[in-house]
């Protein structure tokens, strides 16, 4: 026998004669069994925690591609609707430019030819107005720059200063919204 193993040997004997015997055969018993036991425990909640894991990535996989789908899907609508829009707008305008084709065609004078024209401004005028197009005043009005665009001041005292004198361009507004603001000249006559 070596020194080393015969001082290993000593200690484990000194200890076996610190503990009674039936103590150090409960502890080791114990010991073991709680050992596999432990083991066994953590396994199994290991395993629990990884299916809950796996449930959970699920879920926030089949919710990622729900809100991809519901994101496509909108866009998809959205221009659906626009289409639509611009197709009910469009179908408005097909009496007016059925108009144009028939006075195109006709052979008459100018002053049928003058209630042609005019039935077609109305029927664009109409077709415009259902759609929520709506020209904006301008001639007599006060200048509002909000609405209207001043080409050029006029030195004038058949208008109040600062009302508009004449209109060169009339503008429209959809519904609420500004498409096109009006040119026109402003009058200016010092406060007469």
């Amino acid at each position: 026998m070596s020194k080393g193993n015969g001082k290993t040997e000593a200690t484990k004997l000194d200890l076996e004669r610190e503990l009674p015997a039936a103590e150090a055969g409960e502890e080791t018993t114990a010991a073991s069994a709680s050992a596999p036991a432990s083991a066994d425990g953590d396994g199994s909640e290991l395993e629990k925690l990884k299916a809950e894991r796996d449930v959970l990535l699920d879920r926030l996989a089949r919710q990622q591609a729900e809100f991809d789908n519901a994101r496509k899907r909108t866009a998809r609508e959205q221009v659906e609707f626009r289409d639509y829009a611009a197709a009910d707008v469009i179908k408005g305008l097909l009496p007016a430019l059925d108009s144009f084709e028939r006075a195109l065609k006709a052979r008459s004078d100018a002053s049928d030819f003058r209630g042609g024209v005019e039935l077609i401004y109305r029927q664009l005028q109409d077709a415009l107005q259902k759609a929520g197009v709506q020209p904006i005043a301008a001639v007599g009005e006060p200048f509002d720059p909000r609405v209207h665009e001043a080409i050029e001041m006029v030195d004038t005292a058949e208008v109040p200063d600062q009302h508009v004198l004449d209109e060169l361009q009339r503008g429209y507004k959809y519904k609420d919204r500004l498409l096109r603001p009006a040119m026109v000249r402003v009058a200016r006559n010092g406060g007469k």
